[in-house]
């Protein structure tokens, strides 16, 4: 059934679709021209978020100059638009924040938890989906450095063109809510 509702996404966002921001500007993520595209699934709420926040700074910042771009996507309904507006702020993101009440965007990548990450190519082929990192290695248990770098992998494999080495991975954090 899951299945079934992703290609039903797929096929629906073939066509021109938008998303609005906290200030309430409408974006289409596959509208730019870029090589990739990577969703960061966040909630204002989450505290596994903001630990990570820094280092999806970084990585933005990173891959900045090559053709990459950042969405950071707040799915739950209850979210106001002022309190991501504020996540924004407070952790200093690097990113474009949408809001996907409907989960389209969520529904796409098959996203479950704040935060995980999803990386697709210029064709909206998705090539990753999981953790950041290994930092978090379960609920509630993490190490102290990262020792496998997941989301800065699969942008690298998805730009160079080739496939993404572990192309599913489990990330652990918040779960989004109302997500089926």
């Amino acid at each position: 059934m899951r299945a079934c509702f992703c290609a039903l996404a797929t096929a629906f966002l073939l066509h021109a679709q938008t998303w609005i921001d906290p200030n309430g500007a409408s974006h289409d993520p596959f509208s730019t021209r870029s090589a990739v595209h990577v969703f960061v699934f966040l909630r204002a709420d989450c505290p596994v978020a903001h630990r990570y926040a820094p280092e999806l700074t970084r990585i933005a910042n990173q891959f900045s100059s090559r053709s990459v771009d950042f969405w950071l996507i707040y799915p739950d309904r209850s979210e106001a638009r002022s309190a991501v507006a504020r996540d924004i702020s407070e952790y200093g993101l690097s990113g474009t924040p949408l809001l996907d009440p409907e989960h389209t965007l969520v529904a796409l990548a098959d996203a479950t938890v704040s935060p995980e990450s999803a990386v697709f190519d210029h064709t909206r082929r998705l090539t990753y989906l999981g953790r950041i990192d290994d930092r978090v290695t379960g609920f509630g248990k993490s190490r102290p450095a990262a020792t496998t770098h997941d989301l800065e992998n699969a942008i690298a494999a998805t730009l160079d063109g080739k496939p993404v080495s572990e192309p599913r991975t489990r990330a652990f954090g918040c779960f989004l809510a109302d997500v089926k």
